[in-house]
């Protein structure tokens, strides 16, 4: 196969919850791939993982908001105005608009006519990260350049976007990639096409080697030995945060626990509230943004980890979180609940406990078993990680990536 330049479009770069990407992109890169990175929105966090510094591919930046950058709006418009494809592109925006007539459809076009102008010469796809927005760019950018685009979908993208909208990226895009059985079946149905692939994220499982290392036999007996109980995640309100604080406010008063949460998020300070309200405040440690090497120390110095996502109002989910599968790689027991793409990795009893979202009782209820049962949490650890090591490795899915563009690039070619 001839090396291609591929331009991969993505939400936000670099972002230290989509390691995901970050390890997808390093993958593709290793794999022979020349990539140029396009982000339509620059980074906000403070930290940054190893894999970012080890990603080569240049990165460069839409306009976030068109208003900022005017002129350079301006000149784009007016260099795509005179493409063959920009009359198609215009009248997708119009058929668009009456179904989402808002600020952001305008800026999606905006910035799609910036990624044409500028585009690379030597690159020849388009790839995109999220099939709700960034896709909308690359839609338009694809029709105004004639340039063929092709997307991986994930899980908020999938559940919070509308049918119709989900059906005309899918019917136009080459391919779609998703990485749970429950977003594959979902695209699958709103697609004309047969071109909607499941492929695991997974892990790169050398960042992750083997614990060899021994945990005590915690059970929760010990006030000065208390089981330690870690969860990784953003506050917000599809990951259950508040649930869980619930779930652990229920237990038992002389059972011994302390709590870790990592990750930030918006809802940080309601919660740090809610558990001041429930008395349970003085066993949390909020320990804001990590980067990798740091959760994995704590990932490796903890009894027991437990996520409680939930499916929000709007239809937001978590796919299957990549932490959890982290957290499964370390022989560590996972007590949470049976949504979305967490029962593709997870069987309640085991190798995890599961049960249902929004039950922070029942929820405790696992949470208790699993602080007073250490067996059953190296038992469950040992399942998890066995699972993990067998089924979730990262190499799988940058070798189903690399499979569906070199057929892409060769059908191109064939057609030319």
């Amino acid at each position: 196969m001839t090396n291609k330049t591929i331009v991969v479009l993505l939400k936000g770069y670099p972002r230290l919850s989509e390691t995901f990407i970050a390890q997808e992109l390093l993958g593709l890169e290793r794999a022979g791939f020349t990539l140029k990175l396009v982000a339509m929105r620059r980074p906000t966090d403070k930290k940054r993982h190893p894999v970012h510094d080890e990603i080569k591919a240049p990165v460069s930046y839409l306009p976030e908001y068109l208003h900022e950058e005017p002129v350079r709006v301006a000149k784009a418009l007016m260099k795509v105005v005179t493409l063959p494809g920009f009359g198609s592109a215009l009248k997708a925006f119009f058929r668009d608009l009456p179904r989402d007539f808002s600020r952001n459809r305008f800026r999606r076009f905006g910035q799609a006519a910036v990624l044409v102008a500028e585009w690379p010469d030597d690159a020849g796809w388009l790839h995109v990260h999220f099939i709700h927005t960034p896709a909308a760019v690359a839609r338009y950018a694809s029709r105004m350049s004639g340039i063929p685009f092709t997307v991986s979908a994930h899980a908020k993208d999938i559940w919070t976007s509308e049918a119709w909208d989900l059906s005309d990226k899918l019917d136009e895009a080459d391919w779609t990639v998703t990485c749970t059985k429950a977003g594959h079946e979902r695209l699958q149905s709103l697609s004309a096409r047969d071109n909607v692939h499941l492929s695991y994220h997974g892990l790169d499982l050398e960042r992750f080697p083997h614990f060899a290392g021994t945990r005590p036999a915690r059970d929760g007996r010990d006030p000065d030995d208390p089981v330690r109980i870690v969860s990784v995640g953003r506050a917000v309100k599809k990951k259950g945060y508040d649930t869980l604080l619930r779930a652990l406010a229920l237990l038992p008063q002389e059972l011994a626990w302390r709590f870790t949460h990592i990750g930030g998020g918006d809802e940080l300070s309601p919660l740090k509230a809610l558990s001041e309200d429930l008395g349970i405040a003085s066993r949390i440690t909020w320990k804001g943004a990590l980067d990798q090497r740091e959760v994995l120390e704590h990932y490796r110095d903890s009894d027991l980890f437990s996520l409680a996502c939930r499916i929000t109002a709007d239809g937001d989910r978590d796919g299957l979180p990549n932490v959890m599968v982290e957290a499964a790689s370390q022989n560590l027991a996972v007590v949470a609940t049976n949504i979305s793409g967490i029962i593709e990795l997870f069987v309640d009893g085991e190798n995890g406990l599961l049960v249902a979202p929004e039950d922070p009782v029942a929820l405790a209820a696992a949470l208790e078993k699993a602080i007073r049962e250490p067996a059953l949490r190296q038992r469950l650890g040992q399942a998890a990680e066995a699972k993990v090591r067998h089924d979730f490795d990262h190499h799988t899915s940058i070798a189903d990536l690399k499979r569906l563009f070199t057929q892409s690039f060769a059908s191109r070619e064939a057609h030319r």
